[in-house]
């Protein structure tokens, strides 16, 4: 079975960092460029940040510009996220979720393809 499994969320105040981990099971992630997603309550599930299959190319969404960076260890089969700076509106479910095939970076960060294994999410609170 193809499984992403998103860890690292949590409660934190604002200003603090949290490091969000993407882990496959079941499945190489060596060839599959990974998205974050994150969605809010009453809010459209927005991309967050990108990273090609090789790790060469990232992309971030203008609101985590300078704060978010986005990592992989294909050796661990895991994607990271480092978030820092963090602010009450990235307040959120974070998903993970992967695509293998020819892709466009930023097409895949403002989801404009299906995607081949979505994670169950894990919620970041940033609240003081």
């Amino acid at each position: 079975q193809l499984q992403l499994v998103e860890s690292g969320g949590g409660l934190v105040q604002p200003g603090g960092s949290l490091r969000l981990s993407c882990a496959a099971s079941g499945f190489r992630l060596d060839y599959h460029h990974i998205a974050w997603f994150r969605q809010s309550p009453g809010m459209e599930r927005e991309g967050v940040s990108c990273i090609s299959y090789t790790g060469a190319s990232t992309q971030y969404a203008d609101s985590v510009v300078g704060r978010f960076t986005i990592s992989r260890d294909n050796a661990k089969n895991t994607v990271y996220l480092q978030m820092n700076s963090l602010k009450s509106e990235d307040t959120a479910v974070y998903y993970c979720a992967a695509r293998r095939g020819f892709t466009v970076l930023q097409t895949l960060c403002s989801g404009g393809y299906v995607m081949d294994v979505w994670g169950n999410g894990t919620l970041v609170t940033v609240s003081s």
